[in-house]
């Protein structure tokens, strides 16, 4: 079994979220035994927001310059750890009420006409099937449904959407929220947290 492992917050050794991906792993490591891992740090190697030569590459024109042609080729290895892994375990902190750019700017390689989708008369096609998305949320506050901030969640939904239009239906959400609240509240949401993931099973 192949995993991708995705790590965006910048906090390092102080981030709840990449705490809980390491947990993740550990979990789906013991349970399925022989594993292939591979890890790609957003924040210790950002890669940087989607640029005119990457865009009009996707579409097949061929880049100019030579840090076009680098970053072009970095983002087909991107794409290929993404459409060659059977699991994707993403760290996902919520930072104000969305995604960290760093994230978002993995997302968007990910996102290409003809390789993860596709559109059809019937509408759009998502071609990234059987694969698994486990998403490890954290929040500093408490964005669930039927909380009050609950309007203000662009952070799962986001994740949400995008993987189910690229055909991923199988997409499971590990949530820490209320992070910011106290230590109570953080121990309780990182006990909640870590008893799902005692449930994973690969």
């Amino acid at each position: 079994m192949k995993i991708l492992h995705i790590d965006s917050s910048i906090l390092n050794e102080q981030s709840v979220s990449r705490q809980l991906t390491a947990s993740i792993i550990r979990q789906l490591s013991e349970r399925h035994g022989d594993v292939d891992i591979i890890q790609r740090d957003l924040a210790d190697e950002p890669i940087g927001h989607l640029s005119t030569a990457e865009f009009l590459a996707f579409q097949g024109v061929e880049p100019q310059s030579d840090v076009a042609k680098e970053d072009t080729a970095r983002n087909a290895s991107v794409l290929n750890e993404f459409l060659t892994a059977d699991v994707i375990v993403i760290g996902a902190p919520m930072y104000n009420f969305s995604l960290p750019s760093q994230l978002k700017a993995w997302l968007d390689r990910l996102s290409v006409a003809g390789k993860t989708f596709r559109y059809t008369e019937n509408g759009a096609e998502g071609l990234a099937v059987g694969k698994r998305v486990i998403v490890a949320s954290t929040r500093g506050g408490l964005y669930g449904e039927g909380s009050p901030a609950a309007f203000l969640e662009h952070q799962e939904s986001y994740l949400q959407g995008f993987f189910s239009f690229l055909g991923i239906t199988d997409i499971t959400f590990i949530r820490a929220e209320g992070l910011a609240l106290g230590e109570e509240s953080v121990k309780a949401a990182l006990d909640s947290a870590q008893s799902e993931i005692g449930r994973l099973t690969a």
